[in-house]
């Protein structure tokens, strides 16, 4: 897909993003916000969703922040409901919100670590799309964009509570597109590539041993963004665009990336379809 955002009119909708606050959320939050969304956003830090509605704001969009830890089901209840309340239902929401979690053989890293980025990374998704689901069943539409990562389709060792919570998130998806379909909604996965923020940030800030885990991610991510195999955070946008305005709708329950040739994608849908690609089972087009 081109690197350019798209052009999109999402006026008179609502949008929330988890993990708002900075990274890769604040980034979504403001295209959004430019394609004339009213965009609600979730975080734990208040002083980084202050800057993220004061940047929304000084571009002339709208915004409002709620505070939460997403793998607190009372916390995120309160949050979305405030949202809910300042900005009207929610038409789409991104779950965006995500820790790379513990680095390490997965039998050696901390026990509670490990399932504290399973919880954040699922539970958090599975929470915020309990949250708004029978909203938009009601109303008979709506839809929802989880962030997950290749880790979830293919093999990451050493980042074994990442790769394993990603991949529950890419079926989870499949799983939410089936059961909501005949409501009119759309649930969609995306992996938005290796990015210069958001969660590469630390690791390439880490001055661990190179031999190290910790290290060797470091290494890798670098590796990556250098020969140019990363994204950029205005084409995952793009993607999400697309999402918002419906165009992908008939590819609901897909595992997408930034990397994918969406109108290559979009001329074959009856094959997408009809041959169930882009799932877990199967990702890619044959040929």
């Amino acid at each position: 897909m081109s690197t350019g955002t798209p052009q999109a009119d999402l006026a008179g909708s609502v949008t929330l993003v988890t993990g708002g606050g900075r990274g890769v959320g604040r980034v979504l939050a403001l295209a959004l916000a430019g394609a004339g969304a009213k965009v609600g956003l979730i975080a734990r830090s208040p002083d980084q969703l202050a800057e993220s509605v004061r940047l929304i704001e000084a571009a002339g969009g709208a915004a409002a922040a709620a505070c939460a830890d997403l793998s607190d089901p009372a916390g995120a209840a309160a949050a979305v409901d405030k949202l809910r309340r300042e900005l009207g239902p929610v038409d789409l929401l991104v779950n965006n919100a995500g820790v790379t979690g513990p680095i390490g053989p997965a039998w050696k890293v901390s026990e509670p670590d490990w399932w504290h980025a399973v919880e954040i990374n699922l539970r958090g998704v599975t929470l915020c799309s309990r949250l708004v689901l029978p909203e938009m069943v009601a109303r008979r539409r709506g839809r929802i964009v989880n962030l997950t990562s290749q880790a979830g389709a293919f093999r990451w060792p050493m980042v074994s509570a990442y790769s394993v919570s990603k991949a529950a998130v890419i079926k989870l998806t499949e799983n939410l597109s089936y059961e909501t379909r005949r409501y009119g909604i759309g649930v969609f996965s995306v992996h938005p590539g290796i990015l210069p923020i958001g969660l590469s940030e630390p690791a390439l800030a880490s001055t661990a041993p190179s031999d190290s885990p910790v290290g060797r991610m470091r290494e890798w991510v670098g590796h990556e963004l250098a020969e140019g195999r990363g994204a950029q955070p205005d084409q995952v946008a793009g993607l999400l665009l697309r999402i918002a305005t419906g165009e992908l709708d008939r590819l609901s329950g897909r595992h997408l990336s930034v990397h994918d040739d969406l109108d290559a994608v979009l001329a074959r849908t009856d094959d997408v379809v009809r041959d169930d690609l882009y799932v877990l089972r199967r990702r890619e087009l044959p040929g």
